[in-house]
């Protein structure tokens, strides 16, 4: 008989150390060693959507909270992190359970959507609706606003209520490691 699978939602502080840790591993074999401490902590504080199967974590992703400025505004941005399912688990609809749950988040908590892609998920983030922002890219740095132009064409946004102007410049908040 095959494992149960199931898809859960819990907050950061409610997932135990086991979980957390298991969640590092699973990213770590996904992205193939190119994640770093950095990358991880951007994954955390905010909502988790974890696949399992069994006892066996097998999908993560993340939605945290950040500011994005764009047309004079800041964006309350529901940022989606560390979205990975393991090799041998892909095709089967993970993916997109994990991210029904964030985006279901997103509808309710944010203006705005947002994520940097990978050349290998853009289309599964097309299909799902998001945008690629086709306007340049920016980070509010600690030395002023700083042009990001190796992001430029990998940002993705989830429109909610809040207009854009996806040609317009998209600015994040600082952060350590990639801002985006």
């Amino acid at each position: 008989m095959a494992a149960m699978t199931m898809v859960r939602t819990a907050h950061t502080a409610d997932l135990d150390a086991a979980a957390l840790r298991a969640a590092r591993v699973l990213l770590d074999e996904v992205f193939e060693g190119d994640i770093d401490d950095d990358d991880w902590e951007h994954a955390l504080g905010g909502v988790h959507a974890l696949v399992w199967e069994g006892a066996e974590l097998v999908g993560h992703a993340s939605l945290v909270q950040r500011r994005l400025l764009h047309g004079g505004r800041a964006l309350r941005t529901g940022y989606v992190e560390g979205v990975g399912v393991r090799a041998d688990r892909r095709g089967r609809g993970y993916g997109a359970a994990m991210m029904r749950e964030l985006e279901r988040l997103l509808r309710g908590a944010y203006d705005l959507g947002a994520l940097g892609a990978s050349d290998e998920a853009v289309g599964f983030y097309r299909a799902r609706g998001w945008r690629a922002w086709q306007g340049p890219t920016s980070v509010l740095a600690p030395t002023g606003v700083t042009r990001t132009e190796e992001d430029d064409g990998c940002v993705f946004v989830f429109p909610l209520a809040v207009p854009l102007d996806l040609s317009g410049e998209l600015t994040c908040d600082w952060r350590g490691g990639d801002v985006w």
